[in-house]
């Protein structure tokens, strides 16, 4: 399947009906057809070729969504690109990207103006909401002309081009195939509750998890409401008034969620499945979502080199067969998916029993068909005839994945490991912890000392002793973090994620306090 079947097939099933919708206005499934004929006609009279780059840049937009399904119908290859990135970062996504054109918001034109110097190969620039200097107008791009079916044959296919997360060093570009859109879109079906036409929200960023979780949703037909800006108190209005049935948010917002004064007065009777994944969430606040949002947590994990769906937790699968709360699966990643095949193996190769921990590798459809102009890297992270996926875990007797960590972020400390997201885990069992992070720092006695960062939840407070004590109770003294330090707020990605390589940075140096 191309990305625009997605489309043409919830056209099928009613072309009048919502396909995305803002608070100003809905676009059918007709329309966003008929955006996306224009664009796809315009991309060729512009000289994009089947198999060329195109990159769009712009905050949640129906318009620069539908754009998507242009882009597809063209044969050309979408690179979504996060706004929210540095210009640097930007620049050297599309200039390693090679991409022949730029679709953008007039907000991020003066970002353009400063990174166009550096892209010679960037040949067509488009503006979807203004006339800045270099650039079409999008309504003049596309053109007057009734908009009629129309599409290329694709040169191959890769649909996506990813950039990886992470600020340093180069880029590296994930090449998606349709067939890896197909594979998740066809476990979303099959490891979620849906009934036909969902109606589903996308608060968190479409150019992530969010965006490729609507090809699922579009092929039953169902609706796409998008928020322009992530602002809580308007989610909780849209869930309500929308009859909202599905919804992804990373575990910082679901956090800030539980705690809002609106929460417990919204009318979440729809709501079938509310996604959570990108980051580690904490079993104590999962189990408080269970009750204050009910039960419709669904865990997803995956990366972009495996989108979305290398294990799911159903919401159902939240709770034991007599309706109690499973909370032995709660810190668990889930059931790895039927298409999916996950083992654990060790630095040699060699496949880990039940119970024994290692790096997590996986094998399947869902496998990306490599790293853009990187055989090096595409090598590296497929040894062994599997892919690796840098991430520390093991597999119980049940067959749930436990993840214990990213390789890059195990602490050795006294010759002992220390997973990191283990001792976070007991961190966010403490009720006046808000969010943390846990990380080694460089220790003359120890090698890495256990250093954790809380945050506090509004009007609490937590001091270093208290910390080191109620982690000390839970994990024992080894995995206990020797220094501790308390900051209003965490520093964190475009996604939400928090940044361990900015909280070291920040705390290397002569601190080789015992905490405050």
């Amino acid at each position: 399947m191309r990305l625009t079947d997605y489309l043409d097939k919830g056209a099928s099933l009613g072309p009048q009906a919502p396909c995305l919708t803002t608070a100003e206005r809905t676009l059918s499934y007709a329309d966003v057809q008929r955006l996306s004929w224009r664009v796809a006609r315009a991309l060729d009279r512009s000289g994009i070729a089947p198999g060329d780059k195109v990159a769009i840049l712009s905050a949640n937009d129906p318009v620069a969504f539908s754009c998507v399904f242009g882009i597809s119908r063209a044969g050309a290859v979408w690179c979504p690109v996060n706004p929210r990135n540095e210009a640097t970062e930007n620049r050297d996504l599309l200039d390693f990207f090679d991409c022949r054109c730029l679709i953008f918001q007039a907000a991020f034109a003066p970002l353009v103006a400063r990174i166009l110097p550096d892209l010679p190969k960037l040949s067509v620039l488009v503006c979807l909401d203004g006339e800045p200097a270099g650039a079409t107008p999008f309504d003049l791009w596309t053109g007057p002309e009734p908009a009629e079916p129309w599409q290329a044959e694709p040169a191959g296919d890769l649909v996506m081009l990813v950039g990886t997360g992470g600020t340093t060093g180069r880029p590296k570009g994930v090449m998606l195939t349709g067939g890896n859109i197909e594979t998740m879109s066809a476990l979303t079906l099959m490891s979620y509750p849906f009934q036909p036409r969902p109606r589903y929200l996308a608060l968190a960023p479409l150019t992530h998890a969010a965006g490729v979780l609507c090809f699922p949703v579009l092929t039953l037909g169902g609706e796409i409401v998008i928020m322009g800006k992530p602002d809580l108190t308007e989610f909780l209005a849209r869930l309500a008034a929308n009859r909202i049935t599905h919804t992804f948010l990373p575990p910082t917002l679901i956090y800030m969620l539980l705690d809002h004064a609106d929460l417990a007065g919204t009318d979440l009777s729809h709501l079938q499945c509310l996604w959570y994944g990108a980051a580690p969430m904490s079993a104590s606040r999962l189990e408080e979502a269970l009750i204050k949002i009910g039960p419709v947590m669904g865990q997803l994990f995956g990366q972009s080199e495996a989108p979305m769906m290398i294990s799911t937790l159903a919401p159902a699968e939240h709770f034991r067969d007599d309706g109690t709360v499973a909370t032995e699966r709660l810190s668990s990643a889930g059931r790895p998916t039927p298409l999916t095949i996950v083992a654990i193996m060790d630095d040699e190769g060699h496949q880990l029993a039940a119970g024994e921990r290692g790096e997590i590798v996986i094998r399947g459809p869902l496998v990306m068909a490599g790293y853009y102009k990187n055989p090096q890297a595409t090598a590296e992270t497929s040894q062994h005839g599997w892919h690796h996926t840098g991430d520390i875990g093991y597999l119980d007797a049940d067959g749930y994945l436990f993840i214990v960590d990213r390789a890059k972020d195990m602490i050795i400390t006294g010759g002992f490991n220390v997973y990191s997201a283990e001792v976070e885990q007991a961190l966010l069992a403490h009720p006046a912890v808000q969010d943390c992070a846990v990380i080694g720092l460089p220790d003359e006695k120890w090698g890495e000392r256990v250093t954790a960062v809380v945050q506090p939840r509004p009007g609490q407070a937590v001091t270093g002793d208290e910390i080191r004590a109620f982690v000390k109770e839970r994990l024992g003294s080894v995995k206990a973090p020797k220094q501790v330090e308390v900051w209003p707020d965490l520093p964190r990605s475009k996604v939400g994620k928090v940044l361990k390589t900015e909280i070291k940075a920040q705390l290397k140096g002569p601190a080789d306090a015992p905490g405050h």
